[in-house]
């Protein structure tokens, strides 16, 4: 196998870890937990005339009826079953699945761009909160175009360049306090540092500040390596920090529960740095004559 093949197959593979996670995060959010989905089918503004005008109901009874609220429900963790189903396929799927990676990939993919529309409605629609989940519901396209398309790898890896800077800058707003701070962000550092609570304020101020550094540092040739590096570690420790810096002993079973999810989904915010990166390696750089070009029967 030659030297670019074998870096072809570490990429795949890379992106399809990446996809699998945040598919399977969200499959066991939808199934066991929630999603706000509520956040749009309750908004009187926007929904009361056609649940009255069209469905002939009350807006009171819509909102108080258990049916109504059971359906939301039930459809809810249909949606998580996709995912799974999406999860599963990401895995199995081959050069020969174009209509399936339609179906899996992109269809998955739309369905995360949705719920990062809804929960920037749900935080009031902060830019920042919906551009924070950019690398999720990037994920799934950026293995469509490695596996399906014969777009030229160059214009991948800046796409996967674009997706992290808008991940890792909007994550900063919330981190340097543009947006209000998450009381998680101050919950997860106390409980994983041995530090103060101001010092905990002051710690995510520069971590905010470095957010928006690699943000711009990764498009510039001598150092995007380096920051890179730094985008894959601290990507890392703040998906892990989920279920870390709320770990209970005592509480075994309903923390991972909780936060096993919160974390899966987080992870790809380290691995496509990561993709970038080991194409990036300074000794290799073999994603200038990548092709990933393949001949492929649909099914």
């Amino acid at each position: 196998m030659t030297q670019s093949s074998n870096l072809q197959d570490k990429l795949i593979s890379i992106l399809k870890i990446s996809t699998f996670l945040i598919f399977l995060g969200r499959a066991y959010q939808h199934i066991v937990w929630d999603a706000p989905y509520r956040a749009f089918l309750w908004d009187e503004g926007n929904l009361k005339g056609i649940v009255e005008n069209i469905f002939g109901v009350t807006w009171n009874d819509y909102v108080t009826s258990l049916s109504a609220a059971s359906a939301i429900s039930f459809s809810i963790r249909t949606i998580g079953v996709f995912y799974l189903l999406c999860a599963i396929a990401t895995l199995l799927m081959k050069p020969n699945m174009k209509k399936l990676g339609k179906l899996f990939l992109l269809g998955g993919s739309i369905g995360l761009f949705i719920l990062a529309l809804l929960y920037c409605k749900e935080k009031f629609f902060h830019v920042g909160q919906f551009f924070e989940y950019t690398i999720q519901f990037m994920s799934p396209v950026l293995l469509y175009m490695v596996m399906f398309t014969a777009i030229e790898f160059k214009k991948i890896r800046l796409i996967a360049l674009i997706a992290i800077a808008l991940t890792f800058s909007c994550h900063g707003l919330y981190a340097i306090g543009y947006y209000p701070r998450p009381g998680t962000f101050i919950d997860m550092t106390l409980n994983t540092l041995p530090i103060t609570e101001p010092s905990a304020h002051l710690m995510l101020k520069i971590a905010g500040v470095l957010d928006f550094v690699v943000a711009i540092a990764i498009f510039i040739p001598r150092i995007s390596y380096a920051a890179l590096i730094y985008a894959f570690v601290w990507g890392g420790l703040t998906a892990i920090a989920r279920l870390a810096g709320h770990f209970h002993i005592d509480f075994l079973g309903n923390t991972f529960s909780q936060w096993t999810w919160e974390m899966l989904i987080r992870l790809p915010h380290a691995l496509i740095p990561l993709f970038v990166m080991i194409a990036d390696r300074p000794e290799i750089r073999l994603w200038e004559k990548l092709s990933f070009r393949k001949k492929t029967q649909t099914i």
